[in-house]
């Protein structure tokens, strides 16, 4: 792959944004939202105007590429993409990679890149985020966020709740993003539902005058947590008629009246996590067995608990077990996992030592991890090897009903829902691809699942997901075949012993992203993150490397 051409011009004539024919009209940074001073909300962090990435371009030609085109078929290549303005325009297939027939090459255009026999997929779909900012604990600019993602070929995002801030606040940024002013992926805004009034609707009335709201508002969807029985299940039911897309993760305190079968009766079209879901296949009991001295703000005894709940439904292949199955798949319903999002609670070691914690991981947000009783998601105040235990066992539980599900033509997305649990944005994503297939999913249905049914779950699948002419140029380039390695696609890459020099090499990590026909270098970006992190540790005088979690160690 020829990098060297994009990164020399990328750093000429404005970033490569004035070269040639390039059609992008640079917008300036738009004024503050109106509505921050109209609401009284937090001001977030501003995000700076785009200056990365070629184009977009009347005619850009990516050559000698082999796509995964994200509708489960296999690779295919090689092949020559030919790009005009933000839509992918033909894909010429020149034969197979050691009998390519240069006849069939599209014309140059005004921008070509040879990729050497990189692979080619549609950008990725995460359906479970959070934008983060430096209002919220994690303490992160947004900028920090929307550049992992990018740099990780996440190029759509379903954001499920930011911080209880304005629908309209997150509505300006996914019309920046529209508009390639900033880098970041499209976004899909799907507020918590007791955020939208700014309070947990009541009454079945304000259940639904709140689903009105949120779509006059902006908003694409709506993510449930919980709330009084006849105001959810009435919300649920006026989005179904106003064509508002919906998602939940059911929380145990409306659970017992509103597990999945109840939700997806009433018109929910997803779930993310899995709460909601063993409670429905419950045999022997009504309600989950907790400790008689169980409080559930106790974040420790609920994750713990909720480590233990799997074992508590029907076995996989009973008759409940299926029938429950079943329901689903006949409602059409789709599962939004998030495996990485629990990941730490089963090796804690593993997660809070993670290789790219080093250089990706703000200090702010390592102090938002670490062991505290008010973090969300930071429930390591005594955690033990009982713990890690049974959260395996429920992870074999879970993972072999999403695979079954899979199996049986249900809908399973990849969502990360990143920035708590030492889980960290962009790299979270890659985790849940590697989770997907520990699962039992082939290489090939994890792509799948992380394009073209994401798409289809957020209903932008006739513009993104798969590789195709009339389809938006979203793309994700790696040098390397992911479904032999998907470690190709962290940005820390995957290591690899050259025999000729005996050097262990680190290669690997998205290459380019893709989009809306724009060419963004993915290692630059990565690189811009380094440097902020590096930065945050400087002001604070902390050296390079990854930083403790103890404050007092007793074992020394």
């Amino acid at each position: 792959m020829n990098k060297k051409s994009l990164r020399a011009g990328s750093l000429l004539g404005g970033l490569a944004l004035s070269l040639g024919a390039a059609v992008l009209a640079v917008v300036p940074v738009a004024d503050p939202p109106a509505f921050a001073a109209e609401t009284g909300a937090a001001v977030a962090d501003p995000i700076p105007q785009r200056t990365e990435g070629a184009g977009p371009y009347n005619r850009m030609v990516l050559r000698n590429a082999i796509i995964i085109d994200g509708t489960g078929a296999p690779a295919q290549g090689m092949v020559d993409i030919v790009i005009e303005g933000d839509t992918i325009s033909e894909i010429a297939f020149l034969g197979e990679p050691k009998a390519i027939d240069n006849s069939r090459r599209p014309a140059a255009g005004d921008y070509d890149v040879d990729l050497g026999g990189a692979y080619v997929m549609p950008g990725f779909v995460d359906s479970h985020v959070h934008l983060h900012t430096l209002s919220d604990g994690q303490g992160v600019p947004s900028d920090y966020i929307l550049k992992l993602w990018m740099s990780h070929g996440v190029t759509t995002v379903r954001d499920v709740g930011s911080g209880g801030r304005p629908i309209e606040w997150l509505v300006d940024v996914k019309e920046r993003s529209a508009a390639n002013q900033i880098v970041a992926p499209r976004i899909e805004i799907y507020p918590m539902f007791h955020d939208i009034l700014g309070h947990m609707p009541n009454s079945a009335e304000e259940g639904r005058m709140a689903i009105r709201q949120a779509k006059e508002r902006g908003a694409d969807g709506v993510k449930f947590i919980g709330g009084p029985e006849d105001a959810l299940l009435a919300a649920i039911d006026e989005a179904e008629k106003i064509g508002l897309h919906t998602t939940m993760h059911h929380a145990q305190p409306s659970v017992s009246y509103a597990d999945v079968l109840d939700t997806s009766a009433a018109g929910l079209e997803s779930m993310e996590h899995w709460y909601g879901l063993p409670e429905a296949m419950f045999t022997d009991r009504q309600l989950q067995k907790w400790p008689n001295d169980y409080v559930n703000n106790d974040e420790q005894a609920r994750f713990g608990q909720a480590g233990r709940l799997w074992v508590q439904a029907a076995e996989p292949g009973s008759e409940k077990w299926e029938e429950v199955m079943d329901t689903l798949l006949e409602r059409d319903f789709a599962l939004s996992p998030t495996f990485t999002a629990y990941l730490t609670s089963r090796d804690f070691m593993r997660m809070s030592r993670a290789r790219w914690h080093e250089d990706y991981t703000m200090p702010a947000l390592w102090d938002w991890y670490r062991p505290s009783r008010t973090n969300h998601g930071s429930y390591w105040f005594d955690w033990t090897t009982e713990d890690e235990m049974a959260w395996k066992e429920n992870y074999r539980l879970w993972m072999q009903f999403v695979n079954e599900y899979k199996n049986k033509g249900g809908l399973v997305t990849v969502g990360s829902d990143s920035g708590y649990i030492y889980n960290l944005y962009g790299f979270g994503y890659m985790q849940e691809m590697e989770l997907l297939r520990e699962a039992g999913f082939t290489p090939l249905e994890v792509i799948h699942a992380a394009t073209q049914v994401g798409a289809e779950v957020l209903g932008v699948d006739d513009e993104v997901g798969t590789i195709r002419v009339g389809r938006k140029a979203d793309l994700a380039i790696v040098e390397g075949n992911p479904l032999e390695n998907m470690k190709l696609l962290f940005g820390t890459g995957a290591l690899k012993l050259n025999d000729e020099t005996g050097q262990v090499v680190r290669r690997g990590g998205i290459a380019y992203t893709v989009k809306d026909g724009i060419l963004y270098d993915a290692g630059a970006l990565r690189a811009e993150v380094r440097d902020m992190v590096a930065a945050a540790k400087a002001e604070r005088g902390l050296p390079e490397g990854i930083m403790p979690i103890a404050h007092i160690d007793e074992t020394e």
